[in-house]
């Protein structure tokens, strides 16, 4: 049996990249990350030097907790996800904050090698 807490206020590590930064908890089977992208920030502009890639590699499961964020797959699909939605997003994207409000979301996909060399 199994049973710990962690705050994402007191993460065990921070990433930080251009106009946002990750926080991640460990836990049992799982990490979390809880993301801040502050308006300005898009992934090709701010992640794409780190991870080394053409387009977002990393799969998302995600919550959104406050603002607003643009997604285009390479595909060409695209979507806005906000305050309250939940979204699965595959490898292959492109996103960037909109509006003039801090994009804040918890992802469990992604956390574990989000915004590092070769994502």
């Amino acid at each position: 049996m199994t049973l710990e807490v962690k705050h994402l206020d007191k993460p065990d590590e921070r990433r930080t990249f251009g106009h946002g930064e990750l926080g991640v908890v460990e836990l049992p089977g799982v990490t979390v990350g809880r993301v801040v992208m502050h308006p300005g920030w898009r992934w090709s502009n701010d992640v794409k030097p780190i991870a080394g890639t053409d387009s977002c590699q990393q799969p998302h499961t995600t919550y959104v907790l406050s603002g607003r964020i643009h997604i285009r797959m390479d595909d060409g699909q695209e979507a806005d996800i906000g305050v309250g939605e939940c979204a699965v997003i595959s490898p292959g994207h492109d996103a960037w904050v909109v509006g003039d409000e801090d994009f804040v979301a918890i992802d469990w996909t992604a956390a574990a090698t989000y915004a590092t060399p070769a994502e």
